[in-house]
C-alpha cells in the first residue's frame, strides 16, 4: 500500500488545528477499559477503482479550485487500544456517497448525477498519538439507509476494524436495518458521532469527533 502522509501539504494548517484539540488526552490514562468500537459490514460500495487523489481532504479533488457539494464536516479522533493507548501508523480509510447519494463504485445508482468534485474516499496515517483527521461532508441518506460514513482501520497488511459512523440524533437511525441489528446500547453508542457547528465558521461547517477503539493491539 502506498504510504499515507499524516497531513497533506495544502491541508496542513486545517488538519493541524483539528488535531491540536485532541492533544490534552494522555495515552494510557484511562482507569477502565474503553468500549470497543462495534464492527459493521463493509457494504457493497468500497471503491472498485480508487481516485487518483486519496488524501484526507474529500472536499477538493486533486488540484481543483471548485469544492464539492454538501455541508463541510471536519471529522477527527484517535485510534486506541481498550486500555487507551494510541495506535500509531495505522491507516484509517473512509468512504461515503456524495451529497446526491452516489458512491464512487461503478455499481452505485445515479451515476449520471454524481458530484465530480467530491473525492468520496480518503486515507490518513495516524501519528504517535493515534490521531487522524478528515475534511469531508456531513453524510446524507439514500434509499434504505440513514446517513453514514464507512470506515476501515489497517495496520500493515492486517485489517483491524471495519465499521460505519452514524450521525448522533439522526431520526432515520431508528429505521436503519443495519444499525438496528446492534442491540447492545454501548455498542450502538460506539458508532455514533455528534456533528456540531464549528465555532467561528461563517459557512456553517461542522465538526465531529469519533474515537476508534480496536479490540486488540497490533504488532509493530
Amino acid at each position: 500500500m502506498k504510504k499515507v502522509e499524516s497531513i497533506s501539504g495544502r491541508r496542513e494548517i486545517v488538519g493541524g488545528m483539528a488535531l491540536g484539540a485532541l492533544a490534552f488526552m494522555t495515552p494510557g490514562a484511562f482507569a477502565e477499559q474503553l468500549t470497543r468500537t462495534a464492527r459493521q459490514a463493509e457494504g457493497p460500495f468500497y471503491p472498485d477503482k480508487l481516485p487518483l487523489d486519496t488524501d484526507n481532504d474529500l472536499i477538493i479533488l486533486n488540484d481543483s479550485t471548485k469544492p464539492s457539494v454538501g455541508q463541510i464536516a471536519h471529522l477527527s479522533g484517535r485510534v486506541l487500544t481498550p486500555a487507551g493507548n494510541p495506535i500509531r501508523n495505522a491507516v484509517v480509510e473512509i468512504w461515503q456517497c456524495d451529497a446526491k447519494g452516489v458512491y464512487l463504485h461503478s455499481g452505485s445508482a445515479g451515476k449520471k448525477n454524481q458530484d465530480k468534485h467530491f473525492q468520496g474516499f480518503g486515507r490518513f496515517l495516524t501519528n504517535r498519538k493515534g490521531e487522524y483527521y478528515f475534511r469531508t461532508i456531513r453524510p446524507v441518506p439514500y434509499p434504505g439507509r440513514t446517513p453514514h460514513i464507512h470506515l476501515i482501520v489497517r495496520k500493515g497488511d492486517k485489517r483491524l476494524l471495519t465499521t460505519q459512523i452514524y450521525v448522533k440524533g439522526e431520526k432515520r437511525n431508528e429505521r436503519d436495518g443495519l444499525l438496528r441489528r446492534v442491540r447492545d446500547k454501548k455498542a450502538r453508542e460506539s458508532l455514533l458521532a455528534e456533528f456540531k457547528p464549528l465555532k467561528g465558521s461563517k459557512i456553517k461547517e461542522l465538526e465531529a469527533e469519533f474515537n476508534i477503539v480496536i479490540g486488540r493491539t497490533p504488532n509493530d
